[in-house]
């Protein structure tokens, strides 16, 4: 009796499954996604100071937290909190290369809520604790334009800081 739904049926099977889904709906995904993250990391850097979560950043973009973060580091090579954290490091450095404010009122300007772990991050990040740095980086800057001192002096995070060896 003819090919019937049967037929059509047997004919889409043989069709690889590459041919059978155009990429045009994905790669439209692809890049509203990429658009949303784009958005994600722009608030991070306008609100770093902000008490920020994955959550509320998920809910922002339309995206469950764990594809946020699947997406994010896809994207960026760091997971959002990591990225917030760097940015909130690097303005502390900012800060206390500045000089006029403690340790901890760096800590709070910056958006962090616990001084102990903000001068772990640091320490881990710029390979000194918060201190030490104030007093060693207020002239190490100095005569720098700003722009130049930002660049120089900006954490790397894949790039952390060696842990001092004991000898």
């Amino acid at each position: 009796m003819g090919w019937g739904a049967s037929g059509a049926r047997q004919r889409r099977r043989d069709v690889a499954p590459s041919r059978r889904v155009t990429s045009r709906p994905a790669a439209a995904q692809h890049l509203g996604d990429l658009a949303r993250l784009r958005r994600v990391r722009d608030r991070i850097d306008r609100e770093y100071a902000q008490p920020l979560d994955v959550e509320a950043l998920a809910r922002g973009a339309h995206m469950s937290a764990g594809h946020l973060s699947r997406q994010f580091r896809l994207a960026y090579g760091e997971s959002p909190y990591a990225y917030l954290m760097t940015r909130r490091i690097e303005r502390a450095m900012a800060l206390l290369r500045r000089g006029g404010l403690s340790v901890t009122d760096v800590c709070f300007a910056v958006g962090c809520s616990s001084l102990g772990t903000f001068s772990t991050r640091f320490t881990e990040l710029v390979g000194v604790p918060p201190s030490v740095y104030r007093r060693e980086a207020a002239g190490a800057t100095a005569g720098m334009p700003p722009c130049v001192a930002k660049q120089v002096t900006k954490p790397i995070r894949n790039r952390e800081a060696p842990v001092p060896s004991g000898t």
